[in-house]
């Protein structure tokens, strides 16, 4: 029985189809297969960024098969960089990665790579020293709604069908409490609760953090009216927002695609023309806050964020302030 025999089902699905052998460029060393598959089964518990990871070490070990470069102990700093720029210049005829996915790329390696010295299987990491390209960012880039395109979002879902009730209660949820859609999508029934005369959300955060975030009497109402709806109240462990069960007969819960489509779909029914997506909505929240006397500090604990820095990626006043400067050019 080999050690990927053992490999948990779930993380073998996590993992987006693993094979039963490593990317030829650590199948060589026994050695190396085995930390190969430890670094993705033991030590990377975010499902996504494990997900990412194991792509960018497929794809990395591709690259150097189509060069000749088949043994682990033959891969230096310059193999690693070449790798790096070829996913920079591809990018010039549109079929490429974008800065951060590059980044993303190598931060795969680096951390793969120093795994495998830890483990005595190489000597040196060849990606320790290589660097990747330079991205700034001083404002984010997920698109936001005002209070004006907000609002009608809101409105105008038909609240007429149990579907109507949960996509209201699911956009709500993200825009008063700034929750990540994997947070929300993770909810199960138990996680709207009581406490003193408020109603309060429990997220499930990356990193393992949990976040309690109290909801105002807006979202009390939309949770409660969906939850009364669906008669769940009482599934206290089962998941809160849940699929219609067209496809499969019986309901499931939702998934990050099927907030975005969901979320796509209401946008087109209210008219909005900003094209918006899961993270608009937790953007959103964030942005009205700031625009609305919300100070850093607050938003920062209400957004979960572990920097400062991160929230004021939300901030966006500033574009009001240069829009009204562009306007007082007369011409």
């Amino acid at each position: 029985m080999s050690s990927t025999d053992l490999i948990p089902r779930n993380i073998l699905r996590g993992l987006a189809a693993i094979a039963t052998t490593p990317p030829l460029l650590f199948l060589p060393h026994e050695r190396a297969a085995e930390r190969f598959f430890d670094l993705f089964t033991s030590n990377i518990r975010n499902r996504n960024t494990r997900r990412a990871y194991y792509k960018a070490a497929c794809r990395f070990s591709e690259w150097c098969e189509g060069r000749g470069l088949a043994d682990l102990a033959i891969i230096k700093p310059l193999h690693v960089a070449a790798y790096v720029e070829g996913l920079s210049i591809a990018r010039l005829d549109g079929s490429g990665l974008s800065k951060p996915s590059v980044k993303q790329h190598l931060a795969a390696l680096r951390m793969l790579f120093d795994w495998l010295v830890v483990g005595h299987v190489i000597d040196i990491s060849p990606a320790h020293a290589v660097r990747g390209p330079k991205h700034v960012v001083k404002k984010g880039r997920a698109p936001v709604l005002d209070r004006e395109e907000a609002r009608p979002l809101l409105a105008g879902i038909d609240v007429s069908s149990l579907t109507g009730l949960r996509d209201r209660a699911l956009i709500a949820v993200m825009i008063y409490t700034f929750a990540r859609i994997g947070a929300v999508v993770n909810m199960s029934v138990g996680d709207y609760f009581g406490q003193g005369r408020r109603g309060w959300v429990r997220l499930h955060e990356k990193g393992g953090r949990v976040h309690e975030a109290p909801c105002i009497p807006k979202l009390e109402g939309f949770l409660d009216e969906y939850i009364a709806a669906a008669e769940i109240a009482v599934h206290v462990d089962g998941p809160l927002f849940r699929t219609t069960g067209r496809s499969t007969g019986t309901p499931h819960r939702m998934t990050q695609q099927d907030a975005y489509r969901m979320i796509q779909r209401r946008a087109e029914q209210a008219r909005i023309k900003t094209k918006i997506g899961n993270h608009s909505m937790r953007a959103t929240g964030i942005t009205d806050c700031f625009k609305h006397e919300g100070t850093l500090e607050n938003a920062q604990q209400m957004a979960n964020h572990s920097s400062p820095r991160t929230t004021k990626l939300y901030d966006r006043r500033n574009e009001e302030a240069s829009l009204d400067e562009y306007a007082k050019v007369g011409i």
